[in-house]
């Protein structure tokens, strides 16, 4: 599909700036694994995904993960354009998740654009609002729910995306995602597992008891 069919707002653009965008967008693709943008250091522009999925983290001094948020099909990327952002004091980094398609947007194009457009502007603080909503949330999550009922939200989370009851992940990728070590992960994994919720195997885990799964990550 055409990039014009993945910009929520095209037809708030004037003709020019729809002319400079459409003409300043590279299609790319990336590879399952791929680091996207690294922190700071990076500012590689704004991502716009096509197809796959994205997930960005950021790290604790220790060099633990934590997944933020996740970026799915038509859903924008500001923070790999960090140089746009300079009240941003956090790295945040931008993985490919699955093999990916997305569009690429030059920093300073898009920047161009925003700061003549209300429209783009407005747009832009939506989608910065929308994912500092997702970190507060993220926060109270860490801060105030046992890792018990966070596992557990995060395993139906994962068994909806994939459309299963299977989910291929290793526990070490499970604490990337929830900023622990893989030793907690497979602790709790193993206390499901003697609880008749999960059944585990080598890099899967499957659910065997999604009601009380449920039922615990909504207490």
């Amino acid at each position: 599909m055409e990039f014009e069919n993945y910009f929520p707002i095209w037809n708030k653009l004037t003709s020019a700036d729809q002319a400079t965008l459409k003409d300043a967008a590279v299609r790319r693709t990336a590879k399952a694994g791929t680091l996207l943008h690294n922190g700071e250091a990076d500012c590689v522009g704004l991502l716009v995904v096509n197809k796959g999925q994205l997930r960005a983290y950021i790290l604790s001094d220790e060099g633990r993960e934590i997944t933020i948020y996740r970026l799915f099909e038509r859903d924008m990327c500001l923070f790999s354009a960090s140089c746009m952002l300079s009240d941003i004091q956090f790295d945040i980094f931008i993985e490919a998740e699955t093999d990916v398609e997305f569009w690429l947007i030059p920093t300073m194009v898009y920047k161009s654009i925003m700061d003549s457009s209300a429209a783009v502007a407005n747009y832009t603080n939506q989608i910065l609002s929308s994912r500092f909503s997702e970190v507060m949330w993220l926060m109270e999550q860490v801060l105030w729910k046992s890792f018990d009922k966070r596992l557990a939200a995060f395993l139906i989370n994962e068994s909806a995306l994939a459309a299963s009851d299977t989910i291929e992940m290793t526990h070490e990728k499970i604490a990337s995602h929830l900023g622990t070590a893989r030793e907690v992960v497979t602790r709790m994994l193993k206390y499901f597992q003697s609880e008749g919720m999960v059944k585990l195997s080598r890099g899967i885990v499957q659910l065997t008891d999604k009601d009380r799964l449920e039922a615990l990550s909504a207490e």
